[in-house]
């Protein structure tokens, strides 16, 4: 496991369209997951200590943006012959297992995860009702450690700003997870 961080917020790119297969056996594109408000596209896995880490947390504030008209979205982008636990059988079952409240969809040929510049799990975009970027930072300064539930709620609070005014905060921390298990070309 090779653990990297996100590089600094690109604000204003726009969200690069994809059509993606999900877990609940249909196909999903940006236009389908955006909300009101924005959309937040996170990059995740099965296997990730981080994303594990933070699964009950990613819940709660998809719940909670959903609330300020900002939908969630997340994406699978890791080669799941070398790494079968990011299957889609088990994206299925951890789905279901967590009672994900937003589309989780996987991205086979790893052009979704090279067109948004995705680095790791978790690798978190929050985008504006125009889906320009405002957002490209953590959750929250937890990392692997799941017991930290008393911390600042950064990706939520960013969002929630995003939601109220159409900008994200200048000032971000990086995210910080497992490399993205690239095929080899």
């Amino acid at each position: 496991m090779v653990s990297t961080a996100t590089p600094v917020c690109d604000f204003g790119a726009l969200a690069p369209d994809f059509s993606l297969m999900g877990v609940d056996g249909n196909t999903w594109s940006l236009a389908d997951c955006r909300g009101p408000n924005g959309l937040l596209v996170m990059f995740i896995c099965n296997h990730c200590p981080y994303v594990k880490a933070i699964n009950h947390k990613l819940v709660r504030d998809a719940h909670d943006l959903e609330r300020l008209g900002i939908q969630s979205v997340a994406i699978m982008p890791n080669d799941t012959e070398y790494y079968p636990e990011d299957s889609l059988e088990n994206m299925q079952r951890v789905a279901a297992d967590m009672a994900y409240p937003f589309p989780y969809l996987v991205d086979e040929t790893q052009s979704v995860a090279r067109a948004y510049g995705a680095v790791c799990t978790p690798d978190f975009f929050g985008y504006n009702a125009k889906l320009e970027l405002q957002y490209r930072g953590m959750l929250d300064e937890s990392g692997k450690n799941s017991d930290m539930n008393d911390v600042r709620r950064d990706l939520f609070l960013a969002l929630k700003q995003v939601a109220q005014t159409g900008a994200g905060p200048k000032e971000q921390n990086p995210s910080m997870g497992c490399s993205i298990k690239w095929r080899n070309p």
